[in-house]
């Protein structure tokens, strides 16, 4: 049987895939990536879209998914039992409705610290506009963690929910954003989780193909 197929963008700038990628990483779905091949004019304009570009997708056994939430929720029929969403009903719900928050929201923070694997900012001015959806973004976590007892959102392993919220922890520690020792312990639990050390590694190895990246991806 074929191989299933994951369809991404830059992996140094593209939030949405590396979302995409990691969903399949919790699933245990072995995928071969298809690159997107565009010039930087097609890329910077894709840049522009929203979530549900399509961007990444997953193609499977006859099924084509795309949308982050889309591919998640697909993943989690598809092999149940390995805990990509919480087991206890409450925490279930709880971790569909953070990961539908940071899905469709939080535009401002989106746009002032663009993801960027290959930088680091020591002291980088963040619009005001961003300030609120850093607070609420840490509110989030500081909830979750204390509930849950992390170190990841909802306990000791990661779900859809770290997925979701892993390129925001890249986006802090690009930008050196100050966070409370909740938050700042959580982006290293995030930075040192397997599959992000072998995502990380593979933005280093790309070729530059956007210069000056001044919006969200």
């Amino acid at each position: 049987m074929a191989k299933a197929l994951l369809t991404i963008s830059s992996k140094t700038y593209s939030a949405w895939s590396l979302r995409g990628w990691l969903l399949c990483r919790l699933a245990g779905l072995e995928v071969e990536e298809q690159r997107v091949a565009q010039d930087a004019a097609d890329r910077a304009e894709l840049l522009l879209l929203s979530p549900s570009v399509l961007v990444p997708r997953l193609t499977h056994e006859g099924a084509s998914v795309w949308d982050t939430l889309a591919i998640a929720e697909y993943l989690n029929e598809l092999y149940p039992d390995v805990g990509m969403l919480p087991a206890d009903r409450l925490a279930r719900a709880h971790c569909r409705s953070i990961c539908g928050e940071i899905h469709s929201g939080f535009a401002n923070l989106r746009s002032a610290l663009p993801m960027n694997l290959k930088v680091r900012h020591e002291k980088f001015p963040v619009f005001s506009g961003a300030r609120p959806d850093i607070e609420r973004i840490e509110a989030i976590w500081q909830d979750c963690l204390a509930k849950y007892g992390g170190p990841f959102l909802f306990g000791a392993a990661p779900t859809i929910a770290d997925a979701m919220y892993a390129p925001v922890t890249t986006r802090f520690l690009t930008y050196a954003v100050p966070l409370s020792v909740a938050s700042a312990a959580y982006c290293q639990t995030i930075a040192d989780w397997p599959p992000m050390v072998e995502w990380r590694a593979a933005a280093q190895a790309e070729p530059e193909e956007i210069e000056d990246l001044e919006v969200e991806f």
